[in-house]
């Protein structure tokens, strides 16, 4: 994290089919070079259901995973003095780009992976999970990313991830859920406002209850798109 906080910031280039400015950056610090994405606000667009800001969900979303100690989202933080001013920056995950989720779930070994990614989703209100925003990594874990579209008070839930729906959901997610609903930190209560907080808390006591991966709901609109 060092190397995000401290390093000097180089655009390298904007990131494709980005519907938001989205950049490849390198950070470098004492010699040391490391590979970014750098999303700055000024290059958001306006959303009529979500409010401005979104780069702060993306630093929510890594928070929450740290929280979990689930892993799943490549280190985050935000960044005052990068090239095109306020924005998020995040370790960007050297990962095999012909897989994505549909070609994942075909291999059972990953499906304890994306089981937790679902439940992530579940209590973050992910409103935008796309095939593509599950990662492959080098190391061979599966990471999760592009998470701005989350938190919403109302819910939004939109994921290509309903392969689950119906199955329980698994201890050890639950146990690390139940300890956040009664702590959640203050480095995650501090990115989202009053009513985001409290959705959040009411999301997970949901799960608490009914421990059961959710079926798309056909009145509202389930999937993203594109899907990929």
């Amino acid at each position: 994290m060092l190397i995000l906080a401290e390093g000097d910031i180089e655009v390298e280039g904007r990131m494709p089919w980005s519907s938001n400015q989205t950049f490849l950056v390198t950070c470098t610090h004492q010699g040391v070079v490391m590979p970014a994405v750098y999303k700055p606000y000024r290059g958001e667009q306006i959303l009529w259901d979500f409010p401005d800001g979104l780069y702060r969900r993306e630093l929510a979303a890594y928070q929450l995973s740290a929280a979990l100690d689930w892993g799943l989202v490549p280190e985050t933080l935000i960044r005052q003095d990068a090239p095109f001013g306020l924005g998020s920056l995040q370790r960007f995950v050297p990962a095999d780009f012909s897989q994505h989720y549909f070609t994942l779930l075909e291999d059972a070994h990953h499906h304890e992976a994306l089981r937790a990614i679902a439940a992530f989703d579940l209590v973050a209100n992910n409103a935008d999970r796309k095939a593509g925003h599950c990662l492959l990594g080098e190391d061979r874990r599966i990471w999760a990313i592009d998470h701005g579209l989350c938190f919403h008070p109302e819910p939004k839930l939109r994921t290509v991830i309903w392969d689950f729906e119906g199955t329980v959901i698994p201890d050890s997610l639950l146990s690390d859920l139940d300890r956040l609903a009664t702590d959640l930190p203050e480095s995650l209560s501090a990115l989202l406002l009053p009513e985001e907080r409290r959705a959040l808390t009411r999301r997970v006591a949901a799960v608490a209850r009914r421990p059961r991966y959710p079926s798309p709901d056909s009145y509202s609109h389930p999937y993203p798109w594109p899907l990929v």
